[in-house]
């Protein structure tokens, strides 16, 4: 069955492009749904194909020269990802594991080049969508060698809550399952921290949180959380 191009309109990287130009792209494409947890491709592995995420959620683990594995950041829908060619590498730099049940297209690497030089707007786009990634993982990184835990938590929140949020009753629910274990590799802090955290600005009416979900329910409270104190 042949991909629609309605999939791709619009989308950044391909937002230049008329109909026929995101056909012939659709062509090169493999269309596959992962479920949640599945890994779609590792770190340090041959870097063979890269993608563009329809639906879903995903997480990016890079590891420390001492084993330990950080949730550097979480990826969207309408975003591509594993483009390991425009960092002028062979291998992947990270792991992309699914959040949430998804759906991605993906293209054999050697057509990078050819789509940077054919397609108008294909480099511009994905470079800045690397910059971007770039600086949330830097962001990441200074948080946890200069802030204070409880700060480094509800800014993970916040990302969270800002990139996925989806407006219920309660409050703001973030839109993909994350446990506390997740919320602890994110933030480099234990699972006995986190836990404690959560539970605490749950009695303050800041957040709410069962398995695999988590509810702000006071957004501007959390901010303030996330500032230095002094």
């Amino acid at each position: 069955m042949k991909l629609d191009t309605s999939l791709l309109t619009g989308l950044p990287p391909f937002s230049r492009l008329d109909r026929e130009q995101i056909r012939q792209i659709l062509d090169d494409a493999t269309s596959r749904r992962y479920e949640e947890g599945a890994t779609i491709f590792q770190e340090g592995h041959d870097a063979e194909r890269f993608y563009l995420l329809l639906d879903g959620y995903l997480r990016v683990i890079r590891t420390t020269p001492d084993g330990e594995q950080i949730i550097v950041l979480h990826i969207s829908p309408g975003q591509l990802f594993g483009i390991a060619k425009a960092l002028q590498r062979s291998t992947y730099p990270a792991t992309a594991v699914a959040a949430a049940e998804s759906i991605a297209l993906s293209w054999p690497m050697r057509l990078w080049e050819s789509y940077v030089a054919q397609y108008e707007g294909f480099a511009t786009e994905s470079y800045k969508t690397l910059g971007q990634r770039l600086g949330e993982i830097q962001t990441t990184l200074t948080e946890m060698a200069t802030q204070a835990v409880e700060q480094r938590v509800a800014a993970v929140l916040l990302r969270m809550t800002n990139q996925s949020g989806q407006k219920t009753e309660e409050g703001i629910e973030i839109g993909f399952p994350v446990t506390r274990h997740n919320i602890s590799d994110m933030t480099g802090t234990t699972l006995h921290t986190v836990s404690r955290l959560l539970s605490a600005w749950e009695k303050d009416g800041i957040v709410r949180s069962s398995r695999k979900h988590i509810v702000v329910t006071d957004p501007h409270a959390l901010m303030l959380l996330s500032r230095p104190k002094g």
